[in-house]
């Protein structure tokens, strides 16, 4: 029997979640032109918006929209600051319930877990799987096309009613879902909080298909990136099209075949930015090129130390020596 979500649509606008809302979105974005203008008339502001939505006359507003490269270009779409606060709100409520329902091998975007626990993770599976680099690993990275922009309305917002009681709730995440789309009937923005968890929420179908119908022993997901790994390579070319018969069926989407691939972990496994060996990771070849053109770039200490501290977490000794070194004789012209 799935696990219901009993908060209440009152509970996520009212004027007390809304302002303890506003005090977890405003950190950090004090001094952005846009939250000034919002905070001249703020309790005016929220009032309002908790009048709008408890009238049933909220509508979401318009998107602006920018291209940052993260490091590969991305399209952000930035809702107004009404719009991400009522977001905030709608995240703080929603996310310690769905959280709650992930498995554990999910680690985008969750609290106590993250990028670095995703790689932490996916070396004790390859210990687990290789026993302690005694066999042969086998690791199956795949990557959906597209994932965010490909997100399908209606399947989300079925899989939505599926776990939350309240009907007015699954009308306001409608609204939130339905006000932004790459093409009819799909997409959410990068830019939103709520993708955060609608992406999560979305793929969570998937980690249970994989856990509970594949019974897949070592796995672990990433956002739109995942990996399986095994002993027995067959195992896994047998496990490829049920994948994508279940991404392309239930979820609507598709993987991206140019980065679909098997291969032994003792070759290397490009996963989440760092090439994987049985007893050490190295940043992409790729990753190490961007560093060192941004410190030539930005030789500051709080650069070199952000670098210095995100290659600390793989076997970078020399390129941690390279980064300081460059930038010292930079700073010292």
């Amino acid at each position: 029997m799935r696990k219901l979500l009993f908060i209440s649509f009152d509970e996520i606008v009212s004027m007390e979640n809304l302002c303890e809302a506003w005090q977890e979105f405003i950190r950090g974005k004090r001094k952005k032109k846009d939250v000034q203008e919002f905070m001249l008339r703020l309790g005016d502001e929220i009032a309002n918006l908790h009048l709008d939505l408890m009238n049933g006359t909220y509508c979401h507003g318009t998107y602006s929209h920018f291209r940052i490269n993260d490091p590969k270009p991305r399209e952000i779409h930035k809702a107004t600051v009404r719009d991400r606060l009522l977001h905030h709100a709608i995240h703080r409520k929603l996310y310690p319930f769905f959280a709650s329902v992930f498995i554990f091998d999910s680690f985008s975007c969750q609290k106590t877990k993250g990028l670095h626990r995703a790689l932490e993770r996916f070396e004790r599976l390859s210990r687990k799987a290789s026993k302690n680099g005694t066999k042969t690993c086998w690791v199956l990275k795949c990557d959906i096309r597209k994932f965010f922009a490909s997100i399908n309305h209606q399947i989300l917002l079925e899989i939505l009613d599926r776990r939350i009681a309240d009907r007015w709730l699954l009308d306001l995440l409608r609204r939130v879902i339905v006000s932004f789309q790459t093409r009819p009937g799909k997409g959410i923005p990068l830019g939103n909080l709520t993708s955060q968890i609608f992406a999560n929420i979305y793929m969570n179908e998937f980690d249970r298909y994989v856990k509970h119908e594949l019974r897949a022993k070592y796995y672990a997901r990433y956002a739109d990136d995942f990996v399986f790994l095994s002993r027995d390579r067959q195992e896994l070319l047998e496990c490829l099209p049920k994948i994508a018969a279940f991404l392309a069926g239930p979820l609507d989407l598709e993987l991206y075949p140019n980065k679909v691939f098997i291969k032994t972990l003792a070759s290397g496994v490009d996963f989440l930015g760092w090439v994987h060996f049985p007893h050490h990771r190295v940043p992409r070849q790729k990753t190490k090129s961007r560093i060192l053109k941004r410190v030539r770039q930005s030789p500051n200490a709080q650069t070199v130390a952000s670098y210095v501290g995100l290659l600390s977490h793989g076997y970078t000794h020399k390129l941690s020596e390279k980064v300081q070194n460059i930038a010292w004789l930079i700073s010292d012209k």
